[in-house]
């Protein structure tokens, strides 16, 4: 479907890596003029218990070698069984250099709202990463638009060092989404 999505204007490709497998990948890599974003669904499968072996810094290396360009790290207060240390311990195994310097974007994506931001970025120290909002965006009062406009605002604010309340002061979109999704009274 890559051809599609290029002809389509489309900028990336998605592909859920491990139902495709490292072959997959890497044969769609040597075919690929868009990034390929690898998304990491059935990972629970593999990492919830200790005696199967799996840990995300052997894993994601696999799949940078296969040709991914962006990964999924899951998210902070997430909706699955991954604590944030293992979040933000993932994003920063993409972040670190590899083969001379070679990086993936680590993209957080599970609940993921306005709220999460500055814990986010003060436990990342960075702003090399995707942050996808299904919900966050959707489920806005105001509708999709206020919701892109909340995370904005947000990671202003998280980049600022403003705590979210006092920033939501002046940004209604920020503060129709913190009243929203129970940060506000």
């Amino acid at each position: 479907h890559h051809d599609i999505v290029l002809e389509a204007g489309g900028t990336c490709v998605m592909v859920n890596m491990i139902s495709v497998g490292l072959a997959g990948v890497a044969h769609l890599r040597k075919h690929a003029q868009l990034p390929i974003h690898g998304h990491r669904n059935g990972w629970g499968a593999l990492s919830r218990d200790p005696m199967l072996g799996f840990n995300y810094r052997a894993f994601q290396k696999f799949w940078r070698l296969a040709g991914v360009d962006h990964l999924h790290v899951n998210g902070l207060r997430n909706k699955f069984c991954e604590s944030d240390e293992s979040v933000i311990a993932a994003a920063r195994e993409c972040l670190t250099p590899m083969l001379g310097g070679y990086t993936v974007m680590p993209v957080f994506s599970s609940g993921q709202w306005a709220g999460q931001a500055p814990d986010t970025y003060a436990a990342l120290e960075s702003l090399d990463l995707m942050y996808v909002a299904g919900g966050g965006i959707m489920a806005h009062p105001d509708g999709p638009a206020a919701g892109v406009q909340s995370l904005r605002e947000a990671w202003q604010a998280a980049v600022e060092g403003m705590p979210l309340e006092a920033y939501a002061r002046s940004h209604p979109a920020l503060e129709r989404a913190l009243m929203r999704y129970g940060a506000l009274s």
